[in-house]
């Protein structure tokens, strides 16, 4: 699995590698029982500080994702697939609604928005 980071995204580092990581638990990428590289060893392969890394797993931890096992490391935990499609379905209407608002204020109907979706739709089926 790769952790590509990007500094000019305006995302913070540690969320952008909690985002991967919840990523490639919830696809299956990373199965149950999974052990994550170590803490200093990912900082080390992504430049980042330690606290950068010790934030990601921390919030993944606390979202359920993993467990971090003191002096054994950190490992992806068991997956309610129906408690992520819920979580799931809230961020995804959490954002649709800014993106509403967005349209809204520049004037962009619903039909133009629905357009965006479909391209962006199929942009990620050509990935």
């Amino acid at each position: 699995m790769q952790i590509v980071l990007s500094n000019t995204s305006g995302v913070p580092l540690y969320e952008q590698i909690t985002n991967r990581l919840r990523t490639a638990i919830l696809s299956g990428e990373l199965p149950e029982g999974t052990q994550l590289t170590s803490l200093r060893q990912l900082a080390r392969d992504l430049r980042v500080s330690l606290i950068t890394t010790t934030r990601a797993y921390n919030d993944l931890a606390a979202a359920g994702l993993i467990t971090n096992v003191p002096g054994k490391g950190s490992y992806v935990l068991p997956i309610d697939r129906e408690q992520a499609r819920t979580e799931a379905l809230a961020t995804l209407r959490a954002q649709l609604g800014r993106v509403v608002g967005t349209a809204t204020t520049a004037g962009i109907d619903p039909d133009a928005v629905h357009r965006l979706l479909d391209e962006a739709w199929n942009e990620r089926d050509h990935d």
